[in-house]
């Protein structure tokens, strides 16, 4: 198991556009990927988990990967957070 904490700085936060994006890279994964927020914990790969956990601007969230390329999947969404979901 890879856990790590990312903090979410784009202005909309991980609504519609940054969350298809976001849904779209954790799928190109094989491992099982969640994110969580406020002792909530979704499915990584599933927009309406992501949305239902209503990240906005500032808020911080904890990536957790389980699997046979779970730190490259960590990685790689840390990645797409920290260029703001390339917006």
């Amino acid at each position: 198991m890879y856990i790590k904490t990312a903090k979410i700085d784009n202005e909309v936060g991980l609504h519609a556009r940054p969350a298809t994006f976001f849904i779209q890279k954790a799928n190109e994964f094989k491992s099982n990927i969640w994110v969580e927020k406020d002792e909530r914990r979704v499915n990584a790969k599933s927009l309406l988990g992501v949305l239902s956990l209503g990240i906005m601007k500032d808020t911080e969230v904890t990536l957790v990967g389980d699997g046979p390329d779970e730190v490259l999947a960590i990685e790689t969404l840390l990645e797409l957070i920290g260029s703001n979901f390339a917006e």
